[in-house]
């Protein structure tokens, strides 16, 4: 499961319903959330965050927050 997939799951988000609202397939939905290989794209997570009426940029550090800069030496 990915990081959007525990979110959708933790707040029980039906996926039918943010494919409804977005027009986002709900075998693209499903990918997103259950393989960690998916990249998710910027207009996808907007579009997400909105349907389930929170602020992108919440569900863009829950989703990408574990990220780190690589160190340059």
């Amino acid at each position: 499961m990915t990081r959007l997939g525990e979110y959708l799951t933790k707040r029980s988000i039906n996926r039918a319903s943010v494919s409804r609202k977005t027009g986002i397939r709900t075998t693209r939905l499903y990918q997103l959330a259950n393989n960690p290989q998916s990249n998710i794209k910027a207009d996808e997570l907007y579009l997400i965050a909105l349907a389930i009426e929170i602020d992108p940029a919440e569900l863009l550090e829950f989703v990408c927050g574990h990220l780190e800069l690589g160190k340059s030496e």
